[in-house]
């Protein structure tokens, strides 16, 4: 899909782009470079074992595990797509991406981004339907459906990130070509083209931003109806175990929502090392602690972990 849109890079001078990365001294490249390692690992390490887990036990077969597999796989390409090479900027003198590479990240950077975002919407409904309907549950949502929303939450995530690459490497790029960012990203991109970019601009807020931001109040009115149902409950335990449940998914959805939609509803107004700290901390940070928050919030998982790690030993 990519190829077919590759032409209009010969419209631009610039061969590379040079990434400058987060702001830091010489002294802090070897702890920056092990640091980032660290969480890179953990993530990797996190994901893919949650997924071992989720495959493997015939019981979490069911609809909210299917989302969090689809979750767990995203967020290893989420993180792959930017950790490395900013690990490489790390340890190399010049620290350049071609102009292919750039095209690339960009667009598969807001690909998983993007149906990322969509999945949170997704499983917010299937808690809604499972807290609030349950009779019709069933109905709603089955394996079946599963399978139907995650396909179309792929391909609508696909769409919506060719959209973003191919409007902004249609802009001429003829220099500088040093992106104030640590991967290539539309904002960075656009302040380096040579012409008018107002309806690029006008896109993000709408299309990058304003999607955020509607996904974002859909999941608080499925939420809002979920504590709703839950204070209906009479017993506290009840009560409890029902919270439970959702809890993880709704920590999850703080930690990712935000900073996308204060970085792209406002792209001009942010301070760059603020904007760069918000998105190391969605990009890199979040899909690592995902495996962490649903494994240790429930028990579900809690209990094949420990099945398979019996059967390990």
């Amino acid at each position: 899909m990519i190829k077919k849109d590759m032409s209009y890079l010969n419209y631009s001078s610039v061969k590379e782009f040079v990434l400058i990365g987060l702001p830091h001294s010489a002294v802090m490249k070897t702890p920056l470079f092990l640091f980032f390692s660290a969480i890179y690992l953990c993530t990797l390490l996190g994901n893919v074992l949650l997924i071992t887990v989720i495959k493997g036990d015939s019981r979490l077969h069911t609809p909210m595990y299917l989302f969090l597999l689809n979750l767990s796989f995203l967020d290893i390409w989420l993180s792959t797509v930017t950790l490395p090479k900013m690990l490489t900027n790390f340890v190399q003198e010049e620290t350049i991406i071609s102009f292919q590479g750039c095209v690339c990240q960009l667009y598969f950077f807001h690909f998983f981004g993007s149906t990322e975002c969509f999945l949170y919407t997704v499983m917010a409904y299937d808690r809604f339907l499972a807290i609030c309907r349950p009779l019709h549950y069933p109905n709603f949502m089955n394996l079946k459906l599963c399978k139907q929303f995650s396909a179309g939450i792929w391909i609508t995530g696909c769409l919506h990130s060719m959209i973003h690459t191919t409007l902004t490497f249609r802009l001429p790029f003829c220099g500088p070509n040093r992106i104030d960012y640590f991967f290539c990203d539309v904002i960075p991109l656009l302040n380096l083209a040579c012409a008018d970019t107002t309806l690029n601009r006008a896109i993000i807020i709408t299309n990058i931003g304003a999607v955020a931001l509607i996904c974002f109040i859909l999941i608080l009115i499925s939420y809002a109806n979920i504590v709703i149902s839950i204070m209906n409950i009479k017993s506290s335990e009840g009560r409890r175990k029902t919270f439970s449940t959702c809890a993880s998914h709704m920590i999850s959805v703080f930690f990712f929502y935000g900073p996308p939609v204060f970085i792209y509803l406002s792209p001009n107004s942010m301070d760059f090392v603020m904007e760069e700290s918000i998105a190391v901390f969605y990009t890199l940070v979040t899909p690592m602690l995902n495996p962490i928050i649903y494994s240790l919030r429930n028990n579900d998982v809690k209990t094949s972990l420990n099945k398979m790690w019996s059967q390990a030993r």
